[in-house]
């Protein structure tokens, strides 16, 4: 299994309450769900960098992840979702994540 690890810090006019607000709204949140298949967590910072919000997604490999990542390019509703929520965004991180042979994420 891969895990990504998505972490989006939000300009400070914008709280982690509008940026979810927007992405239930907008659609995006069921069909990243859809597209990408295996949403672990969705989380929101409480200490450290503050307005951000941490994602993880599963694959079972990277060929896979490319594929469902294209997919959601592709969609229509996704790219309007990205032109109301890229100015939202001071700065995205993400990484690729390889579960130990005893993480319970496997």
């Amino acid at each position: 299994m891969l895990i990504e690890e998505r972490c989006y810090v939000l300009h400070a006019e914008h709280t982690p309450a509008m940026y979810l607000d927007l992405y239930r709204r907008s659609g995006a949140l069921d069909l990243q769900v859809k597209t990408l298949g295996r949403l672990l967590g969705y989380f929101v910072t409480e200490i450290g960098e503050l307005n951000a919000v941490v994602h993880l997604w599963g694959y079972d490999s990277f060929e896979e992840r490319a594929r469902r990542r294209a997919a959601l390019a592709g969609e229509p509703l996704w790219q309007d979702y990205l032109v109301k929520i890229r100015p939202m965004l001071k700065s995205m991180n993400n990484r690729l994540l390889v579960p130990t042979d005893f993480s319970p994420i496997r």
